[in-house]
C-alpha cells in the first residue's frame, strides 16, 4: 500500500537553519585554517633560521603535493584544458604566497606580517560590497592591521619584509578568487592536489637557489612535519570552507588572522603584544564578527 502520510510544511525558522549552520560550519573551517598557518608559521622559525625561507617553504610544498597526491590520487586523463589553467594559475598564487609571506617573517613580527597580508582578502572583500554601510567592517579590519602596524617607537618593520607581505596579500587576494573557482571545477581535493604540485613546481627554483642544489636531511624530516599546518591542512580546509560561502565573506573572515598571528607571535616566538596591538586585535576580530553575522 503507498504511503499518503502528509510530511508537515517546514517553518521559515527550519527553512534557514541549515543555510545558517553551513554557513558556521564554514566559518569554523577557516578558524581552524588560520590557527594552522599562523602557528604553524612561529614554529616554523628554527627550520627558516638554519636552512633559509625559500628552501623550507618549497621543501613544505613539496611535501604536502607529495602527501595529497597519494590520498587523493587525481584522475589526471579526465581534465580538460580549463582544469589544468585554473590549477596551474591557482599554484603559480600559492607558490608567490607562500614564498613571500615566510621571507617576510624573517624581517618583521608575524603579527606584522599578517597584518599587511590580510590587506589582500580585504580588498576581496571591499570589491564585492553592494551596501554602503558594508562598508564598516572593512574600516574597523583596516583601523586594526594599522594599529597592529605600531608600537611606541611608531611602525614596525624594515622595508624589504613589508614589501614582501605586500607581496604575499596580492597572493592571498588572488588565491581566494582563484581557489574558489578551481574548488567548483574538480570534484572533492583534486583540484587542490593538482594546484600544490603546480606549486611546488613554480617554487623550485627560488628552492634550489637558496640551498645550492644541497639539502640537508635534516630539513627534509623537518619540513615533513611543517608542511602539514602549512600549507596542507589549511588549504583543504579553505577549498571546502570557500564551497559554502562567498568569495567576500571568506576575506572578511580572515580578518580574524592578524589577532591569531599576534596571539602566535606572543605565545611561541615571544614577540611582545603591547596596548596598541591588542586594540587592534580587538578591532579585527569585531570586523570578522559583523561580517559573518550580516552576511547569514
Amino acid at each position: 500500500m503507498q504511503d499518503t502520510t502528509i510530511q508537515p510544511a517546514l517553518t521559515p525558522a527550519q527553512n534557514n537553519a541549515k543555510p545558517a549552520r553551513t554557513a558556521a560550519g564554514a566559518a569554523l573551517l577557516c578558524v581552524l585554517s588560520m590557527s594552522s598557518v599562523q602557528f604553524g608559521a612561529a614554529l616554523s622559525a628554527p627550520t627558516m633560521a638554519a636552512y633559509g625561507s625559500l628552501s623550507t617553504t618549497w621543501l613544505r610544498l613539496c611535501w604536502a603535493a607529495v602527501v595529497l597526491a597519494v590520498l587523493v590520487r587525481p584522475r589526471w586523463r579526465t581534465y580538460s584544458r580549463s582544469h589544468w589553467l585554473a590549477a596551474g594559475v591557482l599554484g603559480a598564487a600559492m607558490a608567490g604566497m607562500t614564498l613571500c609571506f615566510f621571507a617576510a617573517l624573517q624581517r618583521i613580527p608575524l603579527g606584522l606580517a599578517v597584518a599587511i597580508d590580510f590587506l589582500g582578502p580585504l580588498a576581496v572583500a571591499t570589491f564585492a560590497v553592494r551596501r554602503a554601510r558594508a562598508l564598516l567592517w572593512p574600516a574597523l579590519a583596516i583601523a586594526g592591521v594599522i594599529l597592529l602596524s605600531r608600537d611606541r617607537a611608531g611602525w614596525i618593520g624594515e622595508p624589504l619584509g613589508v614589501l614582501l607581505a605586500c607581496g604575499a596579500a596580492l597572493g592571498w587576494g588572488s588565491y581566494i578568487v582563484l581557489m574558489k573557482k578551481t574548488g567548483t571545477l574538480f570534484a572533492g581535493l583534486e583540484g587542490l592536489s593538482v594546484s600544490l604540485i603546480a606549486a611546488a613546481l613554480a617554487a623550485t627554483p627560488f628552492g634550489l637557489a637558496q640551498s645550492g642544489l644541497h639539502v640537508a636531511g635534516a630539513q627534509i624530516a623537518a619540513t615533513a612535519g611543517l608542511a602539514l599546518l602549512v600549507p596542507l591542512l589549511p588549504y583543504a580546509l579553505e577549498m571546502v570552507a570557500l564551497r559554502h560561502m562567498p568569495a567576500a565573506s571568506f576575506g572578511i573572515l580572515m580578518s580574524v588572522e592578524p589577532a591569531i598571528g599576534a596571539l602566535a607571535g606572543f605565545v611561541v616566538l615571544h614577540q611582545p603584544m603591547g596596548v596598541l596591538q591588542i586594540a587592534g586585535t580587538l578591532l579585527v576580530v569585531t570586523a570578522s564578527v559583523g561580517a559573518v553575522v550580516a552576511t547569514r
